[in-house]
């Protein structure tokens, strides 16, 4: 099992609609929530995933600072349906967070997280800096995790 790490320009065709097809299947059909996913924000992204059995298992995308927020921010982090409850998603935002710290260098990681989830995010030191809100319907906070934060 190894992480993939990159750039929209390095996909193949065949990562690209693996990619898209597990972020609708999680996002359009699990969750119910008829959005636009194709936000011309790929381009500019890194792409954390894991494939297993000829699919994505697991799969975030990493955007530098300065294209949505201030901070650097990790987005559409999932874990297919099937393979939850293996560690997966501690796996793949720890590797996030490493990536943008470490390699990146950046200070701080600015997320949009469903609000579910605020606990998950808060084990990596994230912190809430918003109320929770309505984005496409389905509640979430902003949260930021700075080198102070740790």
């Amino acid at each position: 099992m190894s992480w993939k790490l990159k750039a929209f320009h390095e996909l193949t065709a065949t990562e690209l609609y693996r990619i898209m097809k597990a972020r609708i299947d999680v996002f359009v059909v699990e969750q119910e929530c008829p959005y636009h996913d194709a936000d011309n924000r790929d381009f500019e992204s890194y792409h954390l995933f894991l494939e297993e059995e000829n699919e994505i298992a697991a799969y975030c995308r990493l955007i530098p600072n300065g294209v949505v927020y201030d901070e650097a921010t990790i987005g559409r982090v999932l874990v297919k349906k099937d393979k939850r409850g293996k560690g997966y998603a501690f796996r793949l935002f720890a590797k996030a967070v490493q990536v943008l710290e470490e390699e990146w260098k950046e200070p701080a990681i600015k997320i949009q997280a469903q609000a579910y989830l605020r606990e998950f995010y808060g084990s990596f030191s994230f912190e809430e800096v918003t109320e929770v809100y309505l984005e496409d319907n389905i509640p979430h906070i902003d949260m930021i995790r700075t080198t102070t934060s740790l």
